[in-house]
């Protein structure tokens, strides 16, 4: 069931966040509210998204559609868009935020968990963006967000054998989006975050295991976003944005000595995977 709308201005602004019932997506609704957006929020989880709903209204007076989806179902983006479209809302400010980690080698997980998982990661993204994008180049204006990780930047580990591979698609992604827009006004950015404060590692059930890492390897889900509404917001935006030193830092080093950050990618696996 979707919030009900009051009427308003035509200037108004609308964003649409997905995966926005927690973590870096609750985020971003929250920032972008206090930027005077008004929040078209979609995750699976209802009651989290009208109660993030009727904070926003409380403190920003910001109108939010709330449209609780199930993004590995095909038909869920043609539901949202056309949903979006009878309340004859402009997207101006895309973020493809929803996303998790399967844990385990690929031949250990079941291949409809691999594709409900390429769904939402991959698909769901491209087709969401697909449809939003005229809208922005129409009107000469727009700014898309794909939340990537630093895991698109490094080389693979061993278990969440498909994560790394699709924030490297989001990446890549971005460059070229970002590139065929530029004429038309529209910014694209891939947030590329790392071990970041979220449920993330609760879903995915490794919350243990990488709570043993240290504590300067994580960073604050408040910083991140930030950082990634500045860098696609700027007149010469970040297409591929890693907040914080640290972790621009270990991309380098991966990229400068491979066969080392092949060799420390293997350890932490080891230590911070779910692996037998």
């Amino acid at each position: 069931m979707q919030s009900e709308l009051q009427p308003l201005t035509d200037d108004a602004r609308w964003a649409l966040v997905t995966g926005a019932s927690a973590g870096l997506g609750r985020e971003f609704a929250r920032q972008l509210a206090a930027l005077d957006y008004h929040l078209v929020l979609v995750a699976r989880r209802a009651d989290r998204l009208h109660a993030l709903a009727s904070e926003l209204r409380s403190e920003h007076g910001t109108a939010c559609l709330v449209l609780p989806a199930d993004l590995s179902q095909p038909e869920a983006v043609r539901e949202i868009v056309a949903q979006v479209g009878r309340q004859d809302i402009f997207v101006e400010f895309l973020v493809n935020n929803a996303g998790y980690g399967v844990p385990g080698r690929f031949t250990e997980v079941d291949w409809p968990t691999h594709r409900d998982f390429l769904q939402v990661m991959v698909s769901t993204v491209c087709e969401l963006t697909w449809r939003f994008l005229p809208a922005m180049q129409e009107r000469g204006r727009g700014h898309v967000v794909n939340v990537a990780s630093v895991a698109g930047l490094v080389s693979g580990t061993e278990s969440h054998t498909l994560y790394g591979a699709s924030k490297a698609f989001l990446i890549r992604f971005s460059q070229s989006l970002a590139l065929e827009n530029q004429r038309h006004g529209v910014k694209v950015s891939a947030l590329c975050p790392g071990f970041t404060y979220t449920e993330f590692h609760d879903v995915s059930g490794t919350r243990e295991l990488v709570g043993k890492l240290p504590g300067f390897m994580w960073q604050n889900a408040e910083q991140v976003v930030r950082f990634g509404i500045e860098s696609v917001t700027r007149a010469k935006p970040r297409v591929v944005a890693i907040p914080g030193l640290l972790y621009p830092r270990i991309v380098w080093l991966g990229n400068a000595l491979p066969a080392f950050g092949n060799y420390v990618n293997r350890r932490m696996a080891r230590r911070f995977r779910k692996l037998d």
